[in-house]
C-alpha cells in the first residue's frame, strides 16, 4: 500500500488517506474506544481526525443525567465530509440503534446525497452498549442503510482479529465492528481486549479505505 509510509502530518500530500471518526459519546466510553481506533488508523500512515456530532440535549437535562463535560473534539458538519476518504461512526446504543444525535447529523447530509458527493467512500462503525445483548449487531445493521443510500462502501471488521471471538471475558465487538460494554450503570470502561480490537479495526478500515481512494 503506497499510503503506508506517508507522513501523517503532511496535509499537502494528496496521496494520504484521510479518515474521519465521528462520535457521540455521553459518558466517555465511545471517546475512549475512538482513541484506540484512531491509533490503528494512523499506524497505516493515514490521517485521522476525531469529530463529535452536535448535542441535542439541553445542559439542564445533561446535568440531571450526570453527564461529564464533552470531550474537546471539533463538531462535524455535513460539508466537512467531502474532505475525507472514509468515515467510522462511534455509536452509543439506544434500544439497539444509534443515538438520536447521530441520526440527526445523518439527516443533515441530504445535499451530499443529492449530489453524490460520498459515493465510493468507505464507511464503518464501532459501538458501546450496556450489555452483550444490548444491540451492537443491530446498530451495525441499521447503520448500513445510511451507507447504502449514499453509495458509501460498508467496511465491516469481520473476524480479522481473533480476539473478537474470545470467550475469556465479557467484551464488545462483532463482525460489524469493534465495541465496548459499558455496564447497566455505565461504570465499566473499555478493557484492554476491547481497545486492542479497536486498534485492529482502525488499521483494517484504513487499509481498505486507502484502496478505495486510489
Amino acid at each position: 500500500n503506497n499510503n503506508t509510509n506517508n507522513n501523517t502530518n503532511n496535509n499537502t500530500n494528496n496521496n494520504t488517506t484521510k479518515i474521519a471518526i465521528i462520535v457521540y459519546t455521553l459518558y466517555g466510553h465511545i471517546g475512549t474506544l475512538a482513541e484506540s481506533v484512531k491509533k490503528g488508523i494512523e499506524s497505516t500512515g493515514a490521517q485521522c481526525t476525531i469529530f463529535q456530532v452536535p448535542e441535542t440535549l439541553t445542559e439542564e437535562i445533561l446535568g440531571k443525567m450526570g453527564a461529564p463535560p464533552k470531550p474537546d473534539y471539533p463538531i462535524m458538519t455535513a460539508a466537512k465530509m467531502e474532505e475525507f476518504d472514509g468515515f467510522l461512526f462511534g455509536l452509543s446504543g439506544r434500544y439497539g440503534i444509534m443515538p438520536a444525535q447521530t441520526k440527526s447529523f445523518m439527516d443533515s447530509t441530504g445535499s451530499l446525497w443529492m449530489s453524490g458527493k460520498l459515493v465510493g467512500k468507505a464507511g464503518g462503525c464501532f459501538f458501546s452498549s450496556g450489555c452483550q445483548g444490548g444491540g451492537q449487531e443491530t446498530m451495525g445493521l441499521t447503520t448500513v442503510t445510511f451507507f447504502t443510500h449514499h453509495g458509501i462502501v460498508f467496511v465491516p471488521l469481520g473476524y480479522i482479529d481473533p480476539k473478537v471471538m474470545s470467550n475469556d471475558e465479557v467484551h464488545g465487538a462483532s463482525a460489524y465492528g469493534s465495541g465496548t460494554i459499558a455496564g447497566g450503570d455505565g461504570s465499566r470502561q473499555p478493557s484492554t481486549l476491547e481497545k486492542d480490537v479497536g486498534e485492529s479495526h482502525g488499521k483494517h478500515f484504513a487499509t481498505i479505505a486507502a484502496k478505495l481512494a486510489k
